[in-house]
């Protein structure tokens, strides 16, 4: 299936590791410019080199989307450089779950303030986009309790929350707003590594959930999104993808 991706313009926030990276590099290897961002500059200009190599326009930016004036510069950069932009992928978190106030104001900043910072600094260029989409990474820890039940799960479900309302709003704009919700997701570097070498007890309990007996990869997951993102979902507005190998059991009506 041709996605109709080519041509089209990206920024995705957090796209130089894991889940973020994966989707800006599926994105491009679909010939779609992207834009992504990062708070590590060194690892924003790597990424940025590499994706060109696909022979399409990219733009790196060290920023922090806790930084309002900084995510409308950048998002303000790529609708110059590519010329408009088409699809916004919003997938930066603090992964705040600690319940100290100082977590609390993390994550609202982060995930939710984030989120929408962008997506307001981006909505002049989806109103003139021909194929507008904008996609939220939220998580399963939004529609079940676990371990993340603090801020990080309680913000997760307000951004899908938000996002359902965007599709709403925006639909009559022909403006599509969807969420993916991934299920633990295991990659080099990441949470799950971490937790793996570091509280093994927690890492086999999360495992032993899943009746795959495996947690997803980033590409799983960039799959889900690049396919929501593009134009062969054109009549997909405020779904919420759950991309978690049945890990989650709540049916979703």
């Amino acid at each position: 299936m041709d996605l109709g991706l080519k041509g089209l313009r990206a920024v995705v926030t957090g796209g130089t590791r894991g889940i973020g990276l994966t989707i800006a590099e599926t994105l491009a290897s679909e010939g779609a410019d992207v834009a992504i961002c990062s708070r590590n500059a060194d690892e924003v200009k790597t990424v940025a080199a590499r994706l060109s190599e696909q022979g399409i326009a990219t733009l790196g930016g060290c920023v922090d989307v806790a930084d309002g004036r900084a995510i409308l510069s950048w998002v303000r950069q790529a609708a110059v450089l590519f010329g408009g932009i088409d699809i916004i992928i919003a997938n930066v978190s603090a992964l705040s779950i600690g319940n100290d106030e100082e977590s609390w104001k993390q994550g609202f900043d982060v995930d939710i303030m984030g989120t929408v910072r962008l997506i307001n600094a981006a909505m002049p260029y989806l109103e003139k986009s021909k194929a507008p989409s904008i996609v939220t990474i939220a998580s399963v820890s939004g529609r079940e309790i676990d371990f993340a039940a603090g801020p990080y799960g309680a913000f997760k479900a307000a951004l899908t929350h938000y996002t359902q309302g965007l599709a709403y709003s925006l639909a009559p704009k022909g403006i599509r707003a969807n969420t993916v919700s991934p299920g633990n997701t295991y990659f080099a570097g990441g949470v799950w590594e971490t937790i793996e070498k570091n509280n093994p007890e927690l890492f086999a309990a999360s495992l032993a959930l899943n009746p795959t007996g495996r947690m997803a990869t980033p590409q799983e997951i960039a799959n889900a999104v690049a396919f929501l993102a593009s134009p062969a979902a054109s009549f997909i507005y405020g779904t919420n993808l759950v991309v978690d190998g049945a890990l989650t059991r709540g049916v979703q009506l």
